[in-house]
Protein backbone atom coordinates (compact mmCIF):
# COMPACT_ATOMS: atom_id res chain seq x y z
CA UNK A 1 0.00 0.00 0.00
CA UNK A 2 1.24 3.68 -0.70
CA UNK A 3 -0.18 6.65 0.75
CA UNK A 4 0.39 10.15 -0.59
CA UNK A 5 -0.20 13.38 1.67
CA UNK A 6 0.57 17.06 0.87
CA UNK A 7 -0.56 20.04 2.85
CA UNK A 8 -2.96 22.28 0.71
CA UNK A 9 -0.95 25.68 -0.31
CA UNK A 10 -0.94 28.08 -2.75
CA UNK A 11 2.27 27.98 -2.74
CA UNK A 12 4.72 26.99 -6.01
CA UNK A 13 6.29 24.87 -3.97
CA UNK A 14 4.63 21.34 -2.50
CA UNK A 15 6.04 18.84 -0.12
CA UNK A 16 4.41 15.52 -0.47
CA UNK A 17 4.93 12.77 2.01
CA UNK A 18 4.79 9.02 0.59
CA UNK A 19 4.40 6.20 2.84
CA UNK A 20 4.38 2.33 2.05
CA UNK A 21 6.47 0.83 -0.80
CA UNK A 22 6.64 2.59 -4.16
CA UNK A 23 5.83 -0.88 -6.08
CA UNK A 24 3.09 -2.58 -8.65
CA UNK A 25 0.17 -0.33 -9.37
CA UNK A 26 1.16 2.57 -6.46
CA UNK A 27 3.98 3.44 -9.51
CA UNK A 28 1.52 4.69 -11.53
CA UNK A 29 -0.40 5.80 -8.85
CA UNK A 30 2.70 8.41 -7.45
CA UNK A 31 3.18 9.39 -10.58
CA UNK A 32 -0.37 10.39 -11.32
CA UNK A 33 -0.51 12.83 -8.32
CA UNK A 34 2.99 14.41 -9.31
CA UNK A 35 2.32 14.87 -12.69
CA UNK A 36 -0.19 17.95 -12.58
CA UNK A 37 1.84 19.58 -9.89
CA UNK A 38 4.79 19.55 -12.08
CA UNK A 39 2.28 20.54 -15.32
CA UNK A 40 1.14 23.41 -13.55
CA UNK A 41 5.07 24.54 -12.68
CA UNK A 42 4.74 23.83 -9.02
CA UNK A 43 8.39 23.40 -7.29
CA UNK A 44 8.34 19.70 -5.80
CA UNK A 45 9.91 18.05 -2.68
CA UNK A 46 9.70 14.15 -1.99
CA UNK A 47 9.71 12.94 1.43
CA UNK A 48 10.55 9.26 1.54
CA UNK A 49 10.92 8.99 5.09
CA UNK A 50 8.22 6.44 5.25
CA UNK A 51 8.69 4.79 2.32
CA UNK A 52 10.06 2.06 2.77
CA UNK A 53 10.85 -0.18 -0.43
CA UNK A 54 10.75 0.80 -4.30
CA UNK A 55 10.52 -1.81 -6.95
CA UNK A 56 12.58 -1.60 -10.11
CA UNK A 57 9.64 0.91 -11.83
CA UNK A 58 9.18 2.87 -8.55
CA UNK A 59 12.95 2.99 -8.72
CA UNK A 60 13.01 3.94 -12.30
CA UNK A 61 10.10 6.95 -11.94
CA UNK A 62 12.40 8.38 -8.74
CA UNK A 63 15.51 8.48 -11.12
CA UNK A 64 13.39 10.57 -13.69
CA UNK A 65 11.87 12.43 -11.47
CA UNK A 66 15.48 13.82 -9.98
CA UNK A 67 16.05 14.32 -13.73
CA UNK A 68 12.61 16.82 -13.73
CA UNK A 69 14.03 19.03 -10.72
CA UNK A 70 12.41 17.09 -8.11
CA UNK A 71 13.89 17.07 -4.91
CA UNK A 72 13.63 14.27 -3.41
CA UNK A 73 14.72 13.71 0.82
CA UNK A 74 14.18 11.61 3.70
CA UNK A 75 15.44 7.93 1.56
CA UNK A 76 16.11 5.24 4.08
CA UNK A 77 19.58 3.57 3.98
CA UNK A 78 18.09 0.70 1.49
CA UNK A 79 16.06 3.01 -0.12
CA UNK A 80 19.45 5.62 -0.82
CA UNK A 81 20.97 2.43 -1.76
CA UNK A 82 18.67 0.90 -4.56
CA UNK A 83 18.53 4.53 -6.10
CA UNK A 84 22.55 4.56 -6.37
CA UNK A 85 22.70 0.90 -7.91
CA UNK A 86 20.11 1.70 -10.36
CA UNK A 87 22.45 4.81 -11.30
CA UNK A 88 25.42 2.63 -11.35
CA UNK A 89 23.81 0.06 -14.25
Amino acid sequence: MLRISSAESDEPAVTLLVEGQIIGPWVDELRKTIEPLLTQGRLLTLDLTEATFADRNGVALLLSLRQRAVSIRGCSPLLNEQLKSAVKN
